[in-house]
């Protein structure tokens, strides 16, 4: 009768075992909570506001070329007709 009060069970065990649990967890909620932070994520997925900003078109990177003075009114305008000119779905 008195056999099943002094069973050991494995108590010590779980005694070293809990604390890693523990720290597994809690490193496991740090890293989510960090992640989540850094990378916001829409119902679709999407990133929010970490999306990169959308390229450039030619069009757009000569005009602000043109713009700040790296190209000369010929070469702008020279370089808008040969754009023109092989711009898809004109042929």
């Amino acid at each position: 009768m008195g056999t099943v009060m002094y069973w050991d069970g494995g108590g010590w065990a779980w005694m070293a075992f809990m604390p890693l649990v523990w720290i597994v967890l809690l490193g496991f909620l740090v890293w989510a909570v960090i992640r989540l932070a850094q990378h916001p994520t829409g119902r679709d997925g999407s990133h929010g506001s970490w999306q990169q900003p959308p390229r450039e078109t030619p069009e757009e990177i000569l005009d602000r070329r043109f713009a700040s003075g790296e190209i000369d009114a010929d070469a702008y305008t020279e370089a808008r007709e040969r754009l023109a000119a092989h711009k898809p779905g004109l042929r």
